[in-house]
């Protein structure tokens, strides 16, 4: 075509495709995104009112007539000043009263604040929020298809990619920094490499009741002092002050009263597991996941009425055939999902497990395991889903790939957990009476297919859904190479710390930073 027939030629109607597409691709306020942290679940209730009433009794009965061996000195003076019994057998037993008097107490409608208040999160109802936590030991090499040690650079850069990725709402410890052999200087550069990475929300845990103190001074260096860092605590504590069957952990429940006095709000985590550390039927693994964490509820208020506090009935499914763990099982969702329900029956802010992957690699088998407890999660509201993405080989290794192939899940997750829209507008039949009486016969291009586009509709970033023609002729990408690829363009585009570089100074002059 010459330019004189080109000039001539009937111009194409402007927009079309790529018009959609531009449209598609611009920011929307947070208030009209189809998708945003604190999403209403709910929706999802695995047990019936009586099944949930029969949990709670058979839980206060556990706790009045059982009770919890090996707790600390500290602690035992702490609850028995409440009212809880020690028997001549060692054991805290605790009257339901007590109990019941202490969930009154206890705090509800908890903040869990990010360095930036845009990414603080607000746990109450069913608002659900996404995010990494673990112990992996190892870091998954996708493209070497092996693990190896994890590394202090490697919690960092997973905490910087999470900070770019809109669909995890927080940053909780997901790795152990193995090249850092002292334990104070592990717990420190665990808490560097966190807070380096990412201004969202971040947990973490500490190995010694003594190093929180060491740890808060840094803490209270970022946050520019104590009166800030109480003003607007930006890192909970993980705690396991439980060990399973109904066993207090001692130096956990001495570093968690060290961390409510510092002001660090904290998990209570009770980690069973069913068929080993816990009963193989779900609905009494629940009961004593739920024992475990309301002693909390009575350690936590005897000592502090109304500090912060997430209700952490974290139970986990062993693979009955072997012993082995099996996060990415059916049960497992089950478990979670009724956990969530538990939660909600006491009001009180939940977390739980959800995400974990038992597959080696980010294949097909890790897909599923993630989706399926992710979504059950979601829709049973719970408040903070832990390990929800990076998790593969039942905990032992994480993988940065499958942070950013995550964050494509968790877009879907919580499309499913907003729900459909039943508006007034949205059932109208006015739009259907026009393209099927005086229009085109479809709604390509209507306007009401337009204006939802982005707030009705979530686009994955990673995700493929060419056809397989233009699959072929873009040069069949591979899904896991375009996640390296987008990984790799993050942790290159993004700042090497999100610390003030005076306070990044003072922090690596005072403590031996790895990464």
């Amino acid at each position: 075509m010459s330019l004189a027939e080109a000039e001539s030629a009937p111009k194409r109607r402007s927009g079309g495709r790529a018009g959609r597409i531009a449209v598609r691709s611009a920011p929307l306020a947070d208030n009209i995104r189809p998708i945003r942290p604190g999403l209403s679940g709910g929706q999802y209730r695995p047990l019936t009112d009586q099944q949930v009433n029969r949990i709670h009794n058979a839980a206060l009965a556990a706790l009045e007539e059982i009770g919890l061996s090996n707790a600390p000195k500290s602690g035992i003076e702490i609850m028995t000043g409440a009212g809880a019994i020690l028997g001549e057998d060692g054991r805290l037993r605790f009257p339901r009263a007590l109990v019941e008097d202490m969930l009154a107490k206890a705090a509800r409608n908890i903040t869990l604040h990010g360095r930036e208040e845009k990414y603080d999160l607000h746990l109450s109802g069913s608002k659900v929020h996404f995010g990494t936590a673990g112990a992996a030991v190892h870091v998954v090499d996708v493209e070497k298809r092996e693990y190896r040690e994890s590394t202090s650079v490697d919690l960092l850069n997973a905490a910087r990619l999470v900070h770019h990725l809109d669909n995890i709402h927080f940053f909780q410890r997901s790795m152990v920094c193995r090249d850092v052999p002292d334990n104070f200087m592990m717990d420190a550069n665990t808490l560097y490499a966190c807070c380096a990475g990412t201004t969202k929300h971040v947990g973490t845990s500490f190995s010694d009741p003594s190093h929180v103190k060491g740890c808060m001074e840094m803490l209270h260096m970022i946050a520019g002092g104590e009166d800030k860092w109480r003003a607007r605590p930006f890192v909970s504590n993980s705690n396991c002050f439980v060990v399973p069957p109904m066993k207090f952990a001692e130096e956990s429940c001495v570093a968690m009263e060290n961390c409510i006095r510092a002001g660090m709000p904290v998990l209570l985590l009770s980690a069973g597991q069913a068929g080993a550390t816990a009963p193989a039927p779900l609905g009494t693994a629940i009961v004593q996941a739920v024992a475990e964490c309301l002693a909390g509820v009575v350690y936590v208020n005897a000592m502090s009425p109304g500090f912060p506090a997430i209700f952490g009935t974290w139970p986990f499914v062993s693979d009955l055939r072997t012993g082995a763990m099996s996060g990415g099982s059916g049960e497992q969702a089950l478990l979670t999902a009724g956990c969530a329900q538990m939660h909600r029956f006491y009001d009180l802010p939940g977390g739980a497990a959800a995400g974990i992957a038992d597959s080696k690699l980010p294949d097909m088998q890790a897909g599923w395991e993630q989706a399926i407890s992710n979504v059950m999660a979601g829709l049973s509201g719970l408040n903070m889903v832990y390990e929800a993405v990076g998790m593969h080989a039942s905990l032992l290794g994480f993988c940065l790939e499958s942070l950013v192939l995550g964050d494509d899940m968790l877009g879907q997750v919580q499309r499913c957990i907003r729900g459909i829209d039943f508006s007034e507008d949205s059932l109208s039949v006015e739009t259907i009476r026009s393209v099927c009486l005086e229009g085109p016969g479809h709604y390509l291009g209507h306007t009401e297919t337009l204006s939802v586009m982005q707030t009705e509709y979530v686009y994955p970033a990673v995700a493929d859904r060419t056809s397989p023609k233009e699959w072929v002729e873009i040069g069949r990408p591979d899904l896991v190479q375009k996640a390296i690829e987008r990984k790799n363009r993050i942790l290159s585009e993004c700042a090497p710390t999100l610390i003030d570089p005076e306070v990044d100074a003072a922090i690596r002059q005072k403590f031996q930073i790895y990464c």
